[in-house]
């Protein structure tokens, strides 16, 4: 897996583009908003806390960055009518989407499989994985309508590697990382470029949550690690398809 951490990106790298994040409220998908509108991106903010994105919205805009949008939407209760109804409304307002970044995603818990609870399995399933799926489905087409698009899908070591206890969590990454393959080979050749992205051991509540033990002093911020995020995003990646990357070189 290669890293871009020490990539230095211009000022207007995104300049002209229009890029949604999902989970955009917090941690790295604040981080990535804040970023990329920094950069010069328009960005469309996706998440289910209303109150929250205003409060990116409000700090894109204070620093002058191009106007954000907000696109409230529950992932864990959404359904093929919402996703539809999120493509509409791009459609409508922008006409068509050059990035897409797929930060969303929940921890469950970290228990064996025989131990895990069925319906949380399912949860965990459905934020990481099939709003993932359903939300690329309906906005493939606006991608389309983009000079140059890229898709990057949020991963993990545990979906590259299964490991002991990480349960639904690392199985949803597996089933990232497998559809963000099959997409790169369908569109191969195409204008839209799909990648996966390991933030790694980064400091967030998830991070917390998976590892109460650890002192989140030792970690890099999500500040940190956006070299990546804006090199996968930028037109110094065009060329790059299918392939599975570090945020950050690995955790000694």
């Amino acid at each position: 897996m290669t890293c871009h951490i020490d990539y230095q990106a211009p000022d207007g790298l995104l300049e002209g583009k229009i890029v949604l994040i999902s989970g955009a409220s917090a941690g790295i998908g604040r981080a990535a908003a804040m970023s990329y509108a920094r950069h010069g991106a328009t960005v469309i903010l996706l998440g289910r806390s209303v109150s929250r994105l205003e409060g990116v919205y409000d700090a894109i805009e204070a620093m002058g960055a191009p106007q954000p949008a907000i696109f409230p939407l529950n992932l864990e209760s959404a359904t093929s009518q919402d996703y539809r109804a999120v493509a509409a409304k791009l459609e409508k307002e922008f006409g068509r989407l050059d990035g897409l970044l797929h930060n969303a995603s929940i921890l469950g818990e970290r228990v064996a499989v025989e131990a895990y609870d069925p319906e949380l399995w399912a949860k965990v399933m459905q934020v990481n994985f099939t709003a993932t799926l359903g939300l690329t489905q309906v906005l493939l087409p606006l991608l389309e309508r983009s000079a140059s698009a890229s898709v990057i899908f949020t991963s993990s070591s545990v979906g590259r590697r299964g490991r002991a206890n990480w349960g639904a969590y690392s199985t949803s990454k597996f089933a990232t990382e497998g559809l963000m393959q099959i997409l790169a080979d369908e569109h191969q050749g195409s204008a839209i470029r799909f990648n996966s992205l390991n933030p790694g051991a980064t400091r967030t509540v998830m991070r917390q949550s998976a590892y109460p033990d650890e002192d989140p002093r030792v970690l890099r911020t999500p500040e940190e690690i956006m070299p990546t995020y804006l090199w996968l995003m930028g037109p110094d990646s065009e060329s790059v398809n299918g392939q599975a990357f570090d945020a950050q070189p690995p955790k000694t």
